[in-house]
């Protein structure tokens, strides 16, 4: 268990997550999302923090099925397009002690589906996604 003391984003956030670089093609995002069975990736530009591309930033930015372009075209747009097109260079980010409610209630009112957690230097240090709130949530009840 987690203890019964206020929990903070540190003890229940992914920590060393997966990242990719903003010059990375959106094809190689979707490969890497697919490969590791994630739905969101933090953004580097030199190795530094700048953004986050998930799943849905993906499918919003791709071409839809109305579209006359075929499968192979479709293929070819999105090699050539870079993570930098699609990405949101200004994510909801949070810092590792902050309390964990304070997390929820953000997530909550910006109806998002995850965090980015920055140190006080705004370096990622880790995730903090809907399906860690529910292992928290879990964890909680469990100990009542």
């Amino acid at each position: 268990m987690k203890g019964n003391a206020m929990q903070t984003v540190e003890q229940w956030m992914t920590h060393n997550p997966i990242t990719i670089e903003e010059s990375a093609s959106i094809i190689e995002a979707i490969h890497l999302l697919k490969e590791k069975d994630i739905r969101r990736l933090p953004v580097t530009c030199k190795g530094k923090f700048c953004g986050l591309i998930t799943d849905r930033m993906i499918k919003e930015y791709a071409p839809g099925k109305s579209t006359p372009l075929d499968t192979w075209e479709v293929h070819y747009v999105l090699s050539k397009a870079t993570v930098r097109d699609a990405m949101n260079p200004t994510p909801y980010t949070i810092q590792p002690d902050a309390p964990l409610c304070q997390a929820a209630q953000l997530v909550h009112d910006k109806k998002l589906y995850g965090l980015c957690v920055t140190d006080k230097n705004g370096d990622l240090v880790g995730l903090l996604t809907t399906t860690n709130f529910m292992e928290a949530l879990i964890a909680i009840c469990s100990m009542s």
